[in-house]
C-alpha cells in the first residue's frame, strides 16, 4: 500500500506536520509513504521578498509532484497552509489541474485526507480542510478525519491545533512558533489512521 503525502509549505510548518505523517503512515506494516511537493507559483524574487527563501532550502529536496501521479497511490494525504480560511493558491492550482484525473475516474475509492496550519488559534483551520475535502469528493476519494481517539485534540492544557477533521499546526503571526509535540503526535496518528483504512480498502481490490 503506497500513501502519497502531498503538500506545500512556505516557510516550513507545513513540511514538518508532513514528516510526521509520514512517519505514521510507515507504522503501518507494508504502508510505503512518499513525500512530494506541488509546484511553487510564486516567482524567486517574491519568495525572496517573504522571507521563504531560506526556510524553503530545508525542504527544496523534496520531489515535486505532477498530477499524472496521484494513480499511482492507494491514499493522498493532502498538507495546505490556511489562507484566509481556504487552501493555498498553489495547492488549489494543482488541484484545478487534475480535471482529467476526475475525468476518467483515478482517483474514485482512494483514500484522502487534509492536515493544515494557520497563523493564529482560531485561523480558519476547519474550513480549510473542510472545503478542501469537497475536491476530493467530486473525485470519489474516501475522505478521513482524525477521529476522537486521538485525545491530544481534546487537552485544554495548552493552546495547539488539530480537529476530527485532520491534524493541524499554528504557527504564529510571524511564523515563529513550529508544530508542537501534540500536534506531530496528531500528524503521526492520522498517517497511522490513512494508511490503516487504505491498507484494508487496497487487500479489498487485490
Amino acid at each position: 500500500m503506497k500513501a502519497l503525502v502531498l503538500y506545500y509549505s512556505m516557510y516550513g510548518h507545513i513540511h514538518r506536520m508532513a514528516e510526521a505523517v509520514a512517519e505514521g503512515v510507515r507504522e503501518v506494516k507494508g504502508a510505503e509513504a512518499i513525500l512530494k511537493r506541488v509546484p511553487e507559483t510564486l516567482p524567486r524574487e517574491v519568495l525572496g521578498k517573504m522571507g521563504a527563501l531560506d526556510a524553503q532550502k530545508s525542504f527544496e529536496h523534496v520531489p515535486v509532484c505532477s498530477v499524472d501521479e496521484c494513480p499511482a497511490y492507494d491514499a493522498i494525504i493532502f498538507g495546505t497552509p490556511t489562507r484566509f480560511g481556504n487552501m493555498c493558491g498553489q495547492m488549489r492550482q494543482f488541484l484545478d489541474a487534475s480535471g482529467k484525473l476526475w475525468a476518467a475516474g483515478a482517483l474514485v475509492g482512494k483514500v484522502g485526507s487534509v492536515f493544515t496550519s494557520s497563523a493564529t488559534q482560531h485561523g480558519g483551520q476547519e474550513s480549510t480542510i473542510l472545503s478542501f475535502h469537497i475536491t476530493i469528493l467530486h473525485q470519489g476519494m474516501v475522505v478521513v478525519g482524525l477521529p476522537y481517539s486521538f485525545a491530544g485534540q481534546t487537552t485544554i492544557a495548552e493552546v495547539t491545533g488539530c480537529s476530527p477533521y485532520g491534524a493541524s499546526t499554528i504557527t504564529g503571526g510571524r511564523g515563529e512558533r513550529f508544530p508542537s509535540e501534540n500536534e506531530l503526535a496528531g500528524a503521526r496518528f492520522q498517517g497511522k489512521h490513512v494508511a490503516t483504512i487504505a491498507a484494508k480498502l487496497h487487500g479489498t481490490r487485490d
